[in-house]
């Protein structure tokens, strides 16, 4: 059991990409944090990761659109750290990129459930162990995407669940103030991991043309969280972007 000093995270979608980059920061700078995602094997590879830290890493494969599933996994959390300072709502899928009026229902329904349902149920699971423990309270932070704001061609199932975090932010953070609970969203763009990686051959334009996109290091996200999470209850960042300087997302279309 840490001591009572010691911060205690859950990040969904831990096993690559953005939940890694996040996990493997809060682990190195004294974090313990439940590592949730679908399937065991990329989370156990990053525990390995995180060297020494990873004794307090704690593995727990999780489908966020599962009730049960989810409420394991809060459960296994409170029960090895005895609490929940930062739930990182970060698991998330796209659809199949095809124009609009051919997106299957099935696929939708996936998206729907997995960015949207996912995040709430999470979010749900947080408020009860959040406001019951001692000291109450904690901190939410929810990955928007800066899909959130703009949309790219072919996405809406994935646009609209991320506009729809939006709404799960501010109503979170409005419910959120009677038990200290804190609630942000960060909105990031062309982070560097393994979903980017065909940014640099090119991708669909707003105008149907193909074009590469610069991208970041998925360090800088994994500080911005870092950052927003170390603030004390009494601040939040409400809401941040951070994104490939040059990509063509200001002025997009």
């Amino acid at each position: 059991m840490p001591s009572a000093t010691a911060k205690v995270a859950i990040v969904t979608g831990a096993g690559s990409g953005i939940g890694r980059a996040v996990s493997l920061a809060l682990l190195r700078t004294g974090w313990s944090v439940a590592l949730a995602g679908r399937r065991a094997e990329p989370l156990a590879e990053t525990a390995a990761l995180a060297g020494e830290a990873a004794a307090r890493a704690l593995p727990h494969p999780t489908n966020v659109a599962d009730p049960a599933s989810v409420s394991a996994l809060f459960e296994a959390t409170r029960v090895r750290f005895g609490r929940l300072d930062l739930l990182f709502n970060n698991a998330g899928t796209g659809a199949p990129p095809v124009p609009l009026e051919e997106l299957s229902v099935e696929h939708w329904r996936r998206v729907v459930d997995i960015n949207l349902t996912g995040a709430f149920l999470c979010t749900q699971a947080a408020f009860r162990l959040m406001k019951d423990q001692d000291p109450r309270g904690g901190r939410i932070v929810n990955n928007g995407s800066i899909s959130a704001h703009v949309p790219r061609p072919r996405s809406v199932a994935y646009t609209a669940t991320k506009h729809a975090i939006t709404g799960l932010t501010r109503s979170t953070s409005l419910d959120g103030r009677a038990h200290d609970i804190a609630c942000g969203q960060i909105d990031i763009g062309n982070a560097g991991t393994e979903m980017t990686r065909a940014m640099s051959q090119g991708v669909m334009q707003a105008d149907g043309s193909v074009a590469a996109e610069p991208v970041m290091d998925v360090a800088a996200v994994a500080d911005a969280v870092l950052y927003m999470a170390g603030l004390p209850l009494e601040a939040n960042v409400q809401f941040m972007t951070v994104m490939a300087t040059k990509m063509p997302f200001i002025g997009r279309g």
